[in-house]
């Protein structure tokens, strides 16, 4: 059997006027603030994604959904996932696991991780255990900290029977 490690890291701008979308739930910011981005830019799955991309050596997700093509305006990215793992397994490779690590200072998202793993192993074709998101704050320190943004790295294992 062969096995493949990728690592995803992806970052947006907090901003007014845009939905707040992570793991593919959208909350409730208590500042009103949302993610910027082209997409709905959900830093979650878009580290999940890179990190695929990574472990197959396959470029990163501005490669396949660059953010000035007019078609990915907007676009769920637990749709985009799933063009992504669809590469994974056109390539004879099968998801074992994902794990992330969200960076944020609010809102709180333990009320929200089951369901962010839901979603995501929903659109992989996995089951929730095979779906890591924990979540972290930066201690007030960094963009994420000063609730400039917020960021999310993730790993994924592959394999190859």
């Amino acid at each position: 059997m062969k096995l493949r490690i990728g690592n995803g890291y992806d970052i947006h701008r907090l901003v007014s006027g845009r939905p707040l979308i992570l793991g593919g739930q959208q909350l409730e910011h208590p500042a009103g603030l949302g993610l910027d981005g082209h997409s709905d830019a959900d830093v979650v799955v878009h580290a999940i994604m890179d990190a695929l991309l990574g472990a197959l050596s396959l470029g990163d997700i501005g490669q396949y959904f660059p953010p000035d093509d007019p078609r990915w305006k907007g676009a769920n990215s637990l749709e985009l996932l799933e063009q992504v793992v669809a590469l994974v397994q056109q390539r004879g490779w099968q998801v074992v696991n994902v794990d992330s690590v969200i960076v944020a200072e609010r809102p709180k998202l333990r009320p929200h991780i089951e369901a962010m793993r839901a979603a995501i192993a929903s659109h992989m074709a996995l089951e929730p255990e095979q779906v890591g998101v924990k979540a972290t704050t930066n201690e007030r320190l960094g963009a994420e900290g000063r609730e400039e943004g917020i960021s999310c790295h993730a790993v994924a294992l592959l394999q190859q029977p």
